[in-house]
């Protein structure tokens, strides 16, 4: 039995691969750890050459991916929410696990999670709620492929205007968008679910979750 953790976060120990490692170490399973920014995947071109051999023709390593999450027991999505939608890069390695569905539902059944970081808070300002839209892009993509969605968990994410360099002060800061003008790095400091045990506990209990679902 393994289970395959994807993270779309392209930084390095950030706080979804943080997240994503406490799950695949709580379901007590074999696991691997995929980072996709060390891959180079693109979208689905939708050419459909994949339907009588359920592999994509692209070259890239797209390919070596979708057969990695085939192999797998279970698959843990992570991914993040710039503009208030999923990632690219975890959309796209959604994308290309198209080719498995073709005749035989190749990953139906499987058990599945998504772990999803946002900056932005539930219903700011009129804002959508963004971590949400993130769990629902995960959660739909693995209905779509038969698979059983066991749950997901939401973390506080931050902004790149933390660590731009600029003090956060420029007037398009995603700073002063979420926080008001008068905000700065200094005063609105850097989200870190590691200092919430009840957030650490969420993680542990979907990773059991998951290992109870066989």
């Amino acid at each position: 039995m393994k289970i395959l953790g994807i993270s779309g976060s392209p930084i390095q120990n950030s706080n979804t691969d943080r997240a994503l490692k406490i799950v695949l170490e709580a379901t007590g399973m074999k696991s691997e750890f995929i980072k996709l920014s060390d891959y180079t995947i693109g979208p689905c071109d939708a050419c459909l050459n994949c339907i009588k051999t359920n592999r994509c023709i692209k070259k890239d390593d797209g390919v070596m991916l979708a057969e990695k999450s085939y192999k797998a027991n279970a698959l843990v999505i992570a991914g993040f929410t710039p503009y208030s939608s999923l990632d690219s890069r975890t959309k796209a390695y959604m994308e290309r696990l198209y080719p498995l569905r073709h005749r035989h539902g190749l990953m139906s059944g499987k058990p599945g999670a998504a772990i999803i970081t946002s900056a932005i808070p539930l219903g700011h300002q009129g804002m959508p709620p963004a971590a949400d839209i993130g769990i629902d892009a995960v959660r739909h993509f693995m209905l779509e492929e038969g698979m059983r969605f066991i749950g997901g968990v939401k973390l506080p994410g931050n902004v790149p205007c933390i660590r731009c360099g600029q003090d956060g002060q420029c007037q398009m800061s995603g700073l002063k968008m979420l926080h008001g003008q008068d905000a700065t790095p200094e005063s609105v400091g850097i989200n870190d679910f590691a200092d919430d045990p009840e957030k650490i506990a969420e993680l542990q209990q979907l990773g059991e979750a998951i290992r109870d679902a066989f």
